[in-house]
């Protein structure tokens, strides 16, 4: 019984954004069901668990009918088209939200439901660097490098979508009625840098390496070892810094670390200093201090990181556990879809024998072909 049994959530949205939002709708209980269909492919299968799939044509008149027998009954909608093309194929905002006053109904694309980009299309690169990610990580010599995908479409995209899903659930309550979330990557992106915007370009956030937080500080960045791999320094505060110097086995007096001027030598110091053992070498020695060190690993080696197996972060096929944790109400990470639910899903709607039979026949050829996944991850 999660936090979120009892809510009904159909899915429309495809790729990652949206279909990550409503994986973590389901495993906080909600009931998600995604409709694939048409030419869109389908959401890569580590974001496919615990929902049910049914297949609709909604280009069709059948497919179309059969959605609004679904939507008569959902609290939420999700979709990631650009914007006017669920119009087109009527599942918008303003007819779906007639047949149904009280459904949230959230839009997840990369650049909002209006301005000179609206209809543009674009990836999670795109939306980073609009956003002055990638340009808040330029420096002379180093080209910007996304983290994968997970900032925009993920944090900025999928993340805040599921956020603001819940929030107008909570309104919901009050005023017994729904409405439309207007979710973007782009502004998703900027909102995830609100400690940054302020102050970039400024001393205390300034551009190009020169800064506490971009790898300028010696110690707040990474260092590699003996053995070509490399550990995490975060070492902010007085004290941390004096954990970590006297745990590298530097000479007192600890030196001060907050005037950079000091940071060419000092970096140079911890360069030639981590260098003289391996990653886990020093991650051993220094465990249990407050030197804030920690290894870089890999997501295999994550999995079998002792803190993190003891935390129960992973599920045992390596994808990862619901969160956040709840006391009363756990998240449960679902099974991955094995069949095509269409026929029984629409009944439990209560959709017609006659509408379920005209959109099973429309939607026969609407199905991506096998369960080949886009992204192949």
């Amino acid at each position: 019984m999660g936090p979120l049994e009892g809510i009904t959530v159909i899915d429309l949205s495809r790729l990652a954004p949206g279909p990550y939002g409503t994986m973590l709708l389901a495993d906080l209980g909600a009931d998600v069901v995604t409709v694939l269909g048409g030419r869109a492919g389908i959401p890569a299968l580590a974001l496919r668990r615990g929902k049910r799939e049914i297949v609709l044509d909604l280009k069709s008149e059948a497919g179309r009918a059969a959605l609004h027998g679904l939507v008569r009954r959902a609290d939420v909608l999700v979709e990631g088209f650009r914007p006017g093309a669920a119009e087109r194929m009527g599942a918008g905002y303003e007819e779906l939200s007639a047949l149904n006053p009280g459904l949230v109904y959230c839009s997840v694309t990369g650049y909002g439901q209006d301005g000179p980009l609206a209809h543009a299309p674009g990836h999670d690169i795109n939306y980073l660097a609009l956003a002055g990610l990638l340009g808040a990580l330029e420096s002379p010599g180093r080209v910007p490098v996304p983290p994968f995908n997970v900032v925009g479409d993920f944090a900025g995209g999928g993340l805040l979508a599921a956020f603001g899903i819940c929030a107008a659930l909570v309104e919901r309550q009050r005023s017994g009625r729904g409405q439309r979330i207007d979710a973007n990557m782009v502004e998703g992106t900027v909102s995830l840098m609100a400690m940054v915007l302020r102050d970039f370009g400024s001393p205390v956030v300034p551009r190009g390496e020169k800064g506490l937080m971009d790898g300028a500080a010696p110690f707040y960045r990474c260092y590699r070892c003996a053995d070509d791999r490399y550990v995490s320094v975060g070492a902010v505060e007085d004290r941390f810094f004096a954990a970590l110097w006297t745990g590298l086995g530097l000479p007192a007096p600890v030196p001060p670390h907050m005037d950079p001027v000091t940071w060419p030598a000092m970096s140079t110091t911890f360069e030639e200093v981590f260098a003289t053992r391996t990653r886990d070498e020093w991650a051993e020695a220094l465990d249990g201090t407050e030197a804030c060190v920690a290894p870089v690993l890999d997501p295999c080696e994550a999995r079998e990181n002792a803190h993190l197996r003891a935390r129960r972060a992973f599920e045992s096929d390596g994808s990862p556990a619901p969160v956040p944790r709840f006391s009363r109400t756990p998240g449960v990470a679902g099974e991955d879809p094995a069949v095509d639910t269409t026929v029984d899903v629409l009944e439990e709607f209560g959709v017609p024998a006659d509408v379920i039979a005209a959109a099973v026949a429309a939607g026969s050829g609407a199905a991506p072909d096998g369960l080949v996944t886009w992204p192949p991850y």
